[in-house]
């Protein structure tokens, strides 16, 4: 019986060299290709432009559109971010909103009467549906160590109407 490398290592052996000789090989030093933003769009943290809606108090709830608009047809991405001690007053959507907790925790409940001890905690990673047409209402308690951020997405516009249009948007806990 023959001893050494086989024919099958030889044939590796052979083309590990032919690739590094060549400088096809597949290294760490590759260069990619740059990013064509027609393809694919990136917006990193820092470049995130949070804004306060008109008439929201300062660090009580802002918002980062990032594709698509609330007010014209078609899908849209935000995000939100809701400061402790300020929640929204209850209010419905024309249309389903799909959101998902990206930090923090929010604090969420349905229904047409405001009562922010009855909020349920949402925690980083939880996803709330909210159905089309049905009151709710949601923010962030006084005792919360920081914001919440929400990724929300939909279909626009999505007609947002408060109950009660003599009570604040926004309101203070």
């Amino acid at each position: 019986m023959r001893e050494g490398p086989s024919d099958a290592d030889r044939r590796g052996l052979l083309f590990a060299a032919l690739i590094a000789a060549t400088g096809a090989g597949l290294t760490s030093e590759a260069v990619a290709s740059p990013l064509d933003p027609a393809q694919t769009q990136l917006i990193l943290p820092s470049d995130v432009k949070w804004t306060t809606p008109l008439g929201a108090p300062p660090r009580s709830f802002e918002s980062a559109m990032l594709t698509g608009a609330l007010d014209r047809p078609g899908l849209y991405f935000t995000l939100v971010r809701w400061w402790p001690g300020w929640m929204s007053g209850p209010h419905t959507y024309v249309t389903d909103r799909l959101c998902a907790v990206v930090s923090g925790t929010w604090w969420v409940n349905s229904g047409a009467d405001f009562d922010p001890a009855a909020c349920i905690p949402a925690p980083a990673g939880s996803f709330i549906r909210r159905v089309a047409g049905t009151p709710h209402y949601d923010g962030v308690i006084t005792s919360a160590a920081g914001p919440a951020v929400i990724a929300i997405a939909g279909i626009a516009p999505v007609g947002t109407h408060f109950l009660d249009p003599g009570q604040p948007p926004i309101r203070r806990l």
